[in-house]
């Protein structure tokens, strides 16, 4: 938060401005990327959030975490990859009552072809970022 010693200037709104239009144009992307994919936004993150973690937290609470959702909504996005047959739902060895998710092959493949379009993306807009974080540092 900007202090009262600490104004901010037209420079700094203009930076605040690129940065969240650079933000928005990714977001488009992924969106775009997702829906040719099959997928919504928050499906497309679910699957991410489950690739990412460790196989013995990827929990529906793990999900609803990460999409900054409540545990509900989470259940409903993970009831729908499964319904796609993206994600599957098995008991943790240890604890039966702890339910685990798992991507299905059709998943792991259909989010690599994800996941590389948007490092492509986000290699390629690197610079402009960089540029107006510099400006906001």
């Amino acid at each position: 938060m900007p202090t009262k010693t600490d104004p901010l200037s037209d420079a700094d709104y203009a930076a605040l401005a690129a940065f969240r239009y650079a933000i928005r144009r990714f977001q488009a992307f992924s969106e775009h990327a997702a829906a040719a994919a099959g997928l919504t936004p928050q499906q497309h993150q679910a699957l991410l959030a489950i690739r990412a973690c460790d196989a013995r937290e990827a929990t529906v609470g793990h999900v609803a975490e990460r999409l900054i959702v409540k545990p509900h909504s989470a259940t409903g996005v993970v009831d729908r990859l499964e319904a796609l047959g993206l994600v599957e739902r098995m008991p943790a060895m240890r604890d039966k009552r702890r339910t685990l998710l798992r991507l299905t092959p059709r998943a792991f493949a259909l989010l690599d072809s994800l996941s590389a379009a948007h490092r492509d993306e986000i290699r390629r807009i690197a610079p402009a970022m960089t540029e107006i974080l510099a400006k906001l540092g």
